[in-house]
C-alpha cells in the first residue's frame, strides 16, 4: 500500500510524520498526475465511509505551469510541497465556512490519470488561483498516496486563522498574520491505512 517515506521527519505521537519539502514526492506511483484534495476532517469521514472523494467536480491543486511559473523553480518536490500548502490554504477556507468543523487542516494525496485534472486557462496565473485544477469525477481513496492532517497542537492557531480569514481577505494586516500563523504548523502525514485511528 502506498504510504510515505519512513523516516522523513519526526514522527508524531499519535502516528503522523512530520511532513518536510523532501519528502512530499517520495511515495512515487506509475505515471500520473499527483493532485492534493482539500477537506475537513468530516469530509475524510464521508470519504473513508463511501471509498471515495466526492462527489465530482472536485477542486484540488497540482504542479500546474502556472505553479511552475510563479514559484520560478524546477525542484519537483519544492513544487510539490507548494502545491500541497495550496490545497492545505483552501481547506481551512472549508473550516471557516463551517462552525462545526474540526479545527484541523486536511489534504489527501491522490494519483490520478494524466488530463483528468485540468486547470482552468483563464484563471490559471490569477494569484488566488495557482495551482487551481478540477476534477470531473470523484476520486478513489485506494488512490490516496498519503492523508496530511495537522497535529493537535496546531489547532488553536488554525481556529484563530479561520477566524480571521474574512478580514484578512479584505486587507487587514493583524488578521494576515494570524491566517499565516496557522502556515507555520506543517502537516504530517499518514498512510490511508491510519484513517481510521485519525477519525477516531
Amino acid at each position: 500500500m502506498p504510504g510515505g517515506r519512513s523516516g522523513v521527519g519526526a514522527r508524531d505521537p499519535k502516528g503522523g510524520r512530520h511532513t518536510y519539502p523532501e519528502g512530499v514526492s517520495d511515495y512515487e506511483s506509475d505515471p500520473a498526475m499527483r493532485v492534493y484534495v482539500p477537506l475537513t476532517l468530516s469530509g475524510l469521514a464521508a470519504a473513508h465511509r463511501a471509498g471515495e472523494i466526492g462527489p465530482g467536480p472536485l477542486t484540488a491543486y497540482a504542479v500546474t505551469p502556472a505553479l511552475r511559473e510563479w514559484y520560478v523553480s524546477d525542484d519537483i518536490e519544492e513544487l510539490e510541497y507548494a502545491a500541497l500548502n495550496r490545497a492545505a490554504s483552501a481547506s481551512l477556507r472549508m473550516i471557516a465556512q463551517n462552525p462545526d468543523a474540526v479545527r484541523r487542516r486536511v489534504v489527501v494525496a491522490v494519483e490520478v490519470p494524466d488530463g483528468a485534472a485540468v486547470a482552468d486557462p483563464d484563471h490559471g496565473f490569477d494569484p488566488s488561483s495557482l495551482g487551481e485544477v478540477r476534477i470531473a469525477a470523484p476520486v478513489a481513496l485506494a488512490k490516496a498516496a498519503a492523508v496530511h492532517v495537522d497535529a493537535d497542537d496546531a489547532t488553536k492557531d488554525v481556529t484563530a486563522a479561520a477566524a480571521a480569514l474574512g478580514a484578512a481577505d479584505h486587507g487587514d494586516d493583524d488578521a494576515q498574520f494570524t491566517v499565516d500563523g496557522a502556515e507555520d504548523h506543517e502537516l504530517l502525514w499518514f498512510g490511508i491505512q491510519e484513517i481510521p485511528n485519525l477519525l477516531g
